[in-house]
């Protein structure tokens, strides 16, 4: 345990005993170019509907006057292909086709309205056909099924109360969020950065693609009070836990272009997904802006992430 843990005391103690980033390479942690990126101010009570007409500030500009204090962020399942970040950087695409998505995120205390400044921000998600980086064993390409879902209709009537998490045997799912050990090397469309002085993070991406059992999201995790070193980021707690999710217009307009619409696997909507909570921006529905009939050019995704930086939320078990 480092000197900055032991300083926090208990109330800042991860369930992890220890926290460690790896640099890769010696300009990992330079700033990528994030040329017409947006943080979103509106408040995360407000609808999909509302939300789109809500105005953005610039990540340079100053937070609005007019904004309030937020609900929690819901919080979610880890699901079990997350991998403690080892890549420090903002443009996580490396060479994977898709829909250009620009994602920022403005994280902040969700009692005081206060920006969080250098918390540590993981996303990660899978390809635009569905297959995670680090378990691409586990998932079939062409945007099927995973190897070891069953094809088998189950029989019978279901007792009992259902499995919380993701859906067993689906990328980004299983049982209440059971971690599972990667099984290859590959790290594309994973990435951790922190936020600037007023709780900023922007995130270079494509839009994800969707598997089965489970709409199209993307997974979060937001660390706070560790330490920023040369070697990466050390300690602190988990705070919030989390997915973000697309509306169903930007679905089916993304689904009209290449990769994803090779795609053949049937697709959950927003409103049949089992993680999702219905909530609009609190329970993670992205704002987003695109040209309509040329979704193809690209995504501004934007939402603001209410947390309560003492928490401890690793998404973990049940």
């Amino acid at each position: 345990m480092t000197g900055n843990e032991k300083a926090q005391g208990p109330k800042h103690k991860r369930d992890l005993t220890r926290r460690k980033v790896v640099v890769a390479g010696a300009g990992a942690v330079a700033a990528v170019g994030v040329g017409g990126a947006i943080a979103a101010t509106a408040s995360a009570g407000e609808t999909s509907k509302t939300a789109s007409a809500a105005s953005a500030a610039s990540p340079s500009s100053s937070s609005s006057s007019a904004e309030v204090c937020y609900k929690l962020t819901s919080e979610t399942t880890e699901g079990p292909y997350y991998i403690d970040a080892d890549k420090i950087r903002q443009d996580i695409t490396e060479d994977k086709e898709g829909i250009p998505l620009t994602l920022t995120l403005k994280v902040i205390d969700s009692e005081t309205c206060e920006p969080i400044r250098n918390a540590a921000v993981d996303i990660w998600h899978c390809d635009a056909l569905g297959i995670y980086s680090g378990y691409e064993s586990m998932s079939s390409g062409g945007g099927g099924a995973p190897t070891d879902t069953p094809t088998d209709a189950p029989s019978g009537t279901p007792t009992g109360e259902p499995p919380s998490g993701e859906p067993t045997g689906a990328p980004g799912g299983g049982g209440g969020g059971v971690h599972e050990e990667p099984t290859d090397d590959t790290r594309y469309l994973r990435g951790t950065w922190k936020t600037d002085k007023k709780g900023v993070v922007t995130f270079k991406t494509i839009f994800p693609g969707w598997y089965r059992g489970r709409c199209v999201h993307i997974h979060t995790k937001v660390h706070v009070s560790g330490e920023w070193t040369d070697a990466g980021y050390e300690g602190g707690n988990t705070c919030h836990t989390g997915q973000f999710f697309f509306d169903e217009e930007s679905v089916l307009a993304s689904a009209e272009v290449e990769p994803y619409s090779t795609s053949t696997t049937e697709r959950t909507t927003l409103t049949e997904d089992t993680i999702y909570d219905q909530s609009g921006t609190q329970g993670g529905l992205l704002k987003l802006k695109y040209k309509k009939n040329d979704i193809a050019k690209g995504v501004l995704a934007t939402l603001t992430v209410g947390v309560d930086p003492e928490a401890t939320h690793t998404g973990q078990g049940s």
